[in-house]
């Protein structure tokens, strides 16, 4: 693999996520640096800006005021779901997935996926962007950071076709054990929408998930919108230290996770479920 040109959807990434890093180095209420001071900094226009800013304002992390400027949001109440179960099996989806790739290249990690996958800013990762499909259908949209010293040979093909995980696995010898996974509410940009199919501003369901393998190593860190009409969360609960042990489920999908995935003797650590529902 060699590293490309940055795309359209590569550098709106990576404007997010410089955005993102400051959010996530300054206090809630603390200001950032204005959008004209940002497109010069970045070397980009202020509608890409603008976009990455508008992104992050929909998902409650920005707060902007008119003639002050923008300002971190104040943070948000999180509830975790433990489930008694230390480890668990995921159900399979309905429908037939497939993916399409829009982006394809290595890259160096950069300070915020690099803290993420304990890498240095300058390491090497590959990213993937890719579209997925239920029967046909978009469902969401995946971008993929995997450390490139793992997977020197990793293909296009391997990204459109079976499961990522299983190929990790078998063809570049990565055995993925846990994620940790965290799940919110958000609404599609213009060019998501355009992807998905769904108007600007649809609701639809962000995952952020840390995937490492066996010995502890981080391997992968995704985020996903997926839509929030076709899309939607149970969760299996564990009342007390009496209840009954739920019999194992089949192997197949998990939130956020394409169907197979962490299949055979690979488990998950987590109480959240997913599943397919048709729009009304």
């Amino acid at each position: 693999m060699k590293a490309d040109e940055p795309g359209a959807v590569l550098k709106r990434e990576r404007v997010r996520d410089f955005v993102l890093g400051l959010v996530e180095s300054h206090r809630p209420g603390d200001a950032i640096p204005s959008e004209r001071s940002l497109c010069a900094q970045l070397g980009v226009s202020r509608p890409t800006l603008r976009a990455a800013v508008d992104e992050l304002v929909a998902a409650g992390l920005l707060v902007r005021e008119h003639g002050r400027g923008m300002f971190v949001a104040p943070e948000k109440i999180t509830q975790e779901l433990v489930s008694a179960q230390q480890t668990m099996t995921v159900p399979q989806a309905s429908g037939t997935w497939s993916s399409r790739l829009l982006e394809f290249t290595t890259i160096p990690a950069g300070a915020r996926v690099g803290r993420k996958l304990r890498l240095s800013p300058a390491a090497e990762i590959v990213y993937v962007a890719r579209l997925r499909l239920v029967d046909g259908a978009p469902m969401a949209i995946e971008h993929l950071h995997i450390r490139a010293d793992l997977v020197p040979t990793l293909s296009a093909g391997e990204l459109e076709t079976g499961d990522l995980y299983e190929h990790l696995r078998e063809q570049h010898g990565v055995h993925v054990q846990e994620a940790v996974q965290a799940i919110e509410p958000t609404v599609v940009t213009r060019a998501e929408a355009e992807l998905l199919d769904v108007p600007e501003l649809s609701p639809a369901l962000l995952f952020e998930r840390l995937t490492s393998d066996t010995t502890g190593r981080a391997v992968e860190y995704v985020h996903s919108v997926y839509r929030g009409d076709r899309y939607r969360i149970v969760s299996r609960l564990t009342l007390g230290p009496s209840a009954a042990a739920a019999p194992p489920t089949a192997l197949g999908h998990h939130p956020g996770i394409p169907p197979g995935d962490f299949a055979h003797s690979d488990t998950i650590t987590s109480s959240t479920r997913g599943d397919i529902q048709s729009a009304p």
